[in-house]
């Protein structure tokens, strides 16, 4: 399966070995159920992975392309335009007031793409401060989100909100991408070109601070039994982009159908009434 030369070249880019995923027990394609074909059962009798050996072992940087714990509430149908914004179980998201908002969803932390989308949405609040609120939305781990955003300079003007079980996801309709998703050659291509690629940087730092102190890492949500660290997100999760107007109305929503889809941020923006450029 992941065998071609494409596959090969874009996994180097992201520092896996090429067969890092190249599982002999893999299953059929699926997608929005919290499973990812070929990932899941790794510590499994029936799987070709070594029974003796934990994923925790694993760099960060490969856990994060491995099956998930699925999300604690299901997957709900993606919102569209009409639609009263999604409540997530938390109410972390709360919106009205008079002033209209655009919700970016990330893929994980340290992604060319996810790193792209994010400097596009600070930008556009930065040139609209007082009359547009931006949120982003990460499943990765706070600390590696905070590294991240270190990184790229701060968040600015973007409200940054950590879901890490990602339930916010669920209730907006994001769940797991397929194979295709993830490995289609346009993906491949474009993340062979990127150069803004920063998991491995960012990884490395977490593994230094306190949130690994004494060998645990402090910023796992899931417990040692309950499959990889969240700690750099996952690579299969869906991203997303919506508009809400000032009564918490749905104007304009999409999702990845690629990994590297950067989405229409600029019609996000046009179908509430902010022009990008001004």
């Amino acid at each position: 399966m992941f065998t071609s030369l494409t596959t090969k070249l874009a996994m180097k880019k992201v520092g896996l070995s090429s067969d890092a995923l190249d599982f002999s027990s893999s299953k059929s394609s699926k997608s929005n159920d919290g499973s990812v074909p070929g990932l899941d059962d790794l510590e499994g009798s029936n799987s070709s992975w070594p029974a003796w050996m934990s994923t925790k072992k694993l760099p960060l940087t490969a856990q994060a392309w491995l099956s998930p714990v699925p999300p604690p509430v299901p997957i709900a149908e993606c919102p569209k335009p009409g639609d009263l914004a999604p409540i997530d179980r938390d109410r972390q998201l709360s919106f009205g007031g008079g002033k209209p908002t655009i919700v970016l969803f990330l893929r994980c932390v340290g992604c060319a793409f996810a790193q792209k989308s994010f400097l596009a949405l600070r930008d556009l609040a930065i040139k609209n401060q007082g009359r547009l609120r931006c949120i982003a939305v990460s499943h990765s781990s706070r600390d590696a989100t905070r590294k991240w955003l270190d990184i790229l300079g701060g968040a600015w003007n973007v409200e940054v909100v950590i879901d890490e079980d990602r339930a916010i996801y669920a209730a907006w309709g994001l769940g797991l991408g397929s194979i295709w998703y993830m490995f289609n050659p346009t993906t491949q291509i474009q993340g062979w070109k990127e150069k803004g690629w920063l998991g491995i940087k960012v990884a490395n730092s977490v593994q230094r601070t306190s949130s690994f102190k004494q060998g645990t890492p402090s910023t796992e949500s899931a417990d040692e039994n309950e499959g990889p660290s969240t700690v750099m997100g996952n690579k299969w999760q869906q991203s997303g982009l919506f508009a809400i107007d000032g009564h918490g109305v749905v104007i304009w929503a999409t999702k990845a159908v690629r990994a590297d889809d950067m989405m229409d941020l600029s019609a996000a923006a046009t179908a509430i009434g902010i022009q990008p450029a001004d």
